[in-house]
C-alpha cells in the first residue's frame, strides 16, 4: 500500500506538474495560440485534455493534500508528454507504485571483474546516488585517482562541483554538471531513504553557489548516452562517447562506459 506523500514531497509534485505544462505548445493539441498570460497550457486546458476536474487538477498544481489514482496520473503524463524518466518521477512524487531501489548490496566479483577487463575503455560503476563503487586504471587516468580518496569523495556530483580538476578538464562542464543534476534528482524522488541524497544536497549546496541555484530547477533526466569531450593535461583533446547500462537485477548500479571518438587533439583543425 502506497504512503501519503510528505507536504514537501506534494509541493514539488505540483511544481514539477507546473513546469511540464509551461514547455507545452498549445497548438500542438489543437487549441488557439493567441496571448497568454503565461507560456504552454492552462490549467483547465490540462485538466479537459487529461479528463479531470479543472479544480481537481488545480489542487495538485497547489499541493493539496489529495491522493490522485494511477490511472489519473497516467492522463496526465500523457497529456503532458512526460518521458519515462518523467513519469517515474511524477509517481514517485506522488507516493503511488513509486519504484524504489534497492538498498544496500555490494558489488559482485564478475561485474568487477567486467569493469577490470574493460581496460583500456575507461569504466566505472556508481549507484543511485552517484557514488562510484569500483572503477579501472584507465577512467583513474582520465579524472582522479579513486582509490586515494576518501569513500565519501568518490561521488560524481561531489567531483563535479568541489573538485577543480574535473571543471578544467571537462569541456562541457555545465552540460555535464547540470545533466548529473537532473538524474540525481530523479533517483532521489524513488529513493525510499532519501537521507543519503539531502545529506550530499545539504553539503553542496553550502559549497557551491552553482549547484545551489541549480538544484531548484524541476528539470529531470536520463543521463545514459552522450558525447563529453574532454582536454586531458597529458592525452590532450578526447572525444568520448559516453554510455551508462544497468546490470541485469541491480537496477541501484549503472556501468557506465567512456568509448574514445577521437584520441588525440589536431592542433590543425
Amino acid at each position: 500500500m502506497a504512503t501519503r506523500p510528505s507536504v514537501e514531497q506534494r509541493r514539488e509534485f505540483g511544481k514539477f506538474l507546473t513546469s511540464r505544462r509551461a514547455r507545452l505548445d498549445p497548438k500542438d493539441f489543437g487549441l488557439p495560440e493567441g496571448p497568454r498570460r503565461t507560456p504552454g497550457l492552462r490549467r483547465e486546458e490540462v485538466a479537459v485534455l487529461a479528463g479531470v476536474s479543472v479544480s481537481w487538477y488545480t489542487w495538485l498544481e497547489q499541493g493539496r493534500d489529495i491522493q490522485p489514482s494511477p490511472d489519473a496520473l497516467r492522463r496526465i503524463a500523457k497529456v503532458l508528454k512526460l518521458d519515462r524518466v518523467e513519469s517515474a518521477h511524477l509517481y514517485a512524487l506522488s507516493a503511488l507504485e513509486a519504484p524504489a531501489a534497492p538498498a544496500g548490496g555490494g558489488i559482485s566479483a564478475g561485474l568487477e571483474m567486467l569493469v577490470k577487463a574493460l581496460d583500456p575503455i575507461p569504466a566505472y560503476v556508481r549507484n543511485a546516488r552517484l557514488d562510484i563503487l569500483v572503477w579501472n586504471d584507465a577512467i583513474a587516468d582520465l579524472f582522479v585517482d579513486y582509490g586515494a580518496l576518501q569513500p565519501h569523495e568518490r561521488n560524481t556530483l561531489r567531483l563535479l562541483f568541489l573538485y577543480p580538476s574535473y571543471r578544467t578538464v571537462i569541456l562541457d562542464w555545465e552540460q555535464m554538471a547540470r545533466g548529473m543534476i537532473s538524474a540525481f534528482r530523479a533517483s532521489r524522488a524513488m529513493a525510499q531513504d532519501k537521507a543519503p541524497f539531502d545529506s550530499l544536497v545539504e553539503e553542496l549546496s553550502a559549497q557551491s553557489l552553482e549547484f545551489c541555484e541549480w538544484w531548484q530547477d524541476t528539470e529531470v533526466k536520463g543521463f545514459d548516452e552522450g558525447r563529453k569531450r574532454l582536454l586531458h593535461p597529458i592525452s590532450g583533446y578526447i572525444d568520448f562517447t559516453y554510455v551508462a547500462l544497468t546490470p541485469e537485477g541491480r537496477p541501484d548500479l549503472s556501468l557506465v562506459t567512456y568509448i574514445p571518438r577521437q584520441s588525440a587533439y589536431d592542433s590543425q583543425s
